[in-house]
């Protein structure tokens, strides 16, 4: 029986309490669909890689088990060999190298929809709807601002994904407005 986004959603909110965690994991998964859908990729696996990518975060936050545990627990519970990778990939420390173009594509969307969605909080309105590529790279140089997000692993997953610094922050902050209402990043537009 194959997995379905369902089963997903399922194995998220059993590990994911924190609604940040939450919603971050849907951040990923938006922004993975969408590169899915540009790359000609199967959507519904690029779809769970994001959002269970730190599914296990809560339970392993130690950078040696972080993603190890995860994709551990996702092929017991038979979820895609590919997705599994892709969660083990994400994290350096598990040394699993990010050999495929999904890999390559969560690393490069991970930390920068960190950022993204601390753009927008800081945003009068709160809305996503207000952010743009260029407010995001002037947050970026400001080391204080979100400090947790790391600029080095934005810069490496702009270098192995190929892609630009402008049309990749774009591209992914487009997919986070789709969702803007599920991210609570809809703000108060007027």
């Amino acid at each position: 029986m194959s997995k379905t986004r369902a089963d997903a959603w399922s194995v998220l909110n059993e590990f994911t309490k924190t609604d940040s965690l939450v919603k971050h994991g849907l951040a990923v998964e938006a922004a993975m669909r969408a590169y899915a859908r540009k790359y000609g990729e199967d959507t519904e696996s690029w779809g769970m890689a994001g959002m269970l990518h730190d599914f296990d975060y809560e339970q392993y936050p130690s950078v040696e088990q972080h993603g190890k545990e995860g994709a551990r627990i996702l092929r017991e519970r038979g979820f895609p060999e590919e997705v599994a990778y892709a969660v083990e990939s994400h994290n350096d420390a598990t040394g699993v190298p990010r050999a495929h173009l999904m890999d390559r594509a969560l690393f490069a969307i991970d930390e920068l929809t960190g950022l993204i969605t601390a753009t927008a909080l800081v945003r009068p309105s709160k809305s996503i709807h207000d952010v743009d590529a260029k407010a995001v790279q002037r947050k970026m140089k400001d080391k204080a601002f979100a400090r947790a997000v790391s600029r080095e692993d934005i810069h490496q997953g702009l270098q192995e994904l190929g892609v630009d610094i402008d049309g990749h922050f774009s591209f992914v902050i487009g997919a986070m407005q789709a969702i803007a209402v599920d991210l609570g990043l809809e703000g108060q537009r007027g």
